[in-house]
């Protein structure tokens, strides 16, 4: 089954499914600034586009481009900054 997600007032949405390889989502995030919450690990893809990502415990953000992988811990905060609209995978643990 299919599941929609929507988050700060439509400006990330994504659709969620398990299958084989787990729990995992394909979605979009306009231009912005973003704070995030995770209940599961995360393996977050960008597939198109770019994001600013400071992780937990860092204070410099790192720029993450098409086909490149970040990992946020379960139970963390992190910050997204969305230069451009950018399309992104996350696979939970």
């Amino acid at each position: 089954m299919l599941h929609v997600n929507e988050y700060f007032e439509g400006k990330v949405k994504s659709i969620g499914c398990n299958n084989s390889e787990g729990e995992l989502t394909v979605g979009v995030m306009a231009v912005g600034e973003f704070t995030f919450s995770t209940s599961k690990k995360e393996f977050m893809t960008v597939v198109s586009g770019t994001l600013e990502v400071t992780l937990p415990g860092e204070t410099k953000s790192r720029v993450v481009t098409k086909n490149e992988q970040f990992i946020v811990p379960a139970n963390e905060e992190f910050q997204v900054k969305v230069p451009e609209i950018t399309i992104y995978t996350c696979r939970y643990e």
